[in-house]
């Protein structure tokens, strides 16, 4: 089990188109958790201060930018990003595109998407693949960790899989989850979920929850609550 602190277990999704209402949940909620996610929308809003400003109150930053082009620009935009106080970057891409971006990483862990978790089995027939959901994740992950990558990002269905497929010395950051404590919470575009508990179990180091948290009465409480169901998990 990795030596990994209850408030960094889950990665807050700062999904918000305004760089102040994203800082400002930070301020709200880094007493509880330690973790927030950039994605495409809050980037492009905010640019490097918003990364910079959550890492300097002392906060870890999954990049989620799913860097995904040829080697020699993802080589560049790992570069860009390796020294701006992140801990977590994600890629797509074979395996000349992960080495490229393993080569600059430096204290950046590089995480490879596998499949999203937008997509199902009909999206996976639709797109022309015949392999199931965890067949491609475990193809793609094999590959990834192969070529260097530090991690892994799945649903927490696959977890399982992957645990026993590639062991224990890498990480799995799972989106996805839907708080045990409200079992009727609406999926929204997620189709492959599971609970916090449910995914610790099944092998993730790291939650990534978002909607479930900044829609909730008492985003406090509903963090405290996950964080219990992941202590319960862990043991």
């Amino acid at each position: 089990m990795k030596n990994i602190p209850l408030n960094e277990r889950i990665i807050f999704a700062l999904d918000f188109s305004d760089p102040k209402e994203a800082l400002q949940w930070v301020a709200k909620l880094d007493r509880k958790i330690k973790f927030f996610k950039v994605g495409l929308q809050l980037f492009l809003a905010g640019w490097w201060p918003v990364i910079d400003q959550i890492a300097d109150r002392g906060n870890k930053v999954m990049v989620d930018l799913k860097f995904f082009d040829i080697p020699e620009t993802v080589k560049l935009a790992v570069r860009q990003l390796k020294d701006r106080g992140a801990a977590f970057a994600t890629i797509h891409g074979n395996k000349p595109i992960i080495e490229a971006a393993v080569k600059e990483k430096n204290d950046l862990k590089i995480l490879a998407v596998t499949v999203l978790t937008s997509f199902d089995e009909s999206d996976m027939r639709e797109m022309g693949f015949t392999k199931s959901v965890e067949d491609l994740v475990l193809i793609r992950s094999r590959k990834a960790l192969q070529s260097g990558c530090d991690g892994i990002v799945s649903s927490p269905l696959e977890a399982v899989a992957l645990r026993n497929e590639f062991g224990s010395k890498f990480l799995i950051v799972t989106p996805g989850i839907r708080p045990g404590l409200n079992r009727d919470v609406e999926k929204n575009d997620q189709k492959r979920t599971a609970t916090a508990k449910q995914a610790i179990i099944n092998g993730a180091d790291h939650v990534v929850i978002g909607r479930p948290i900044s829609t909730s009465s008492d985003p406090v409480y509903t963090i405290q609550t996950i964080q219990e169901e992941i202590a319960e998990g862990l043991k």
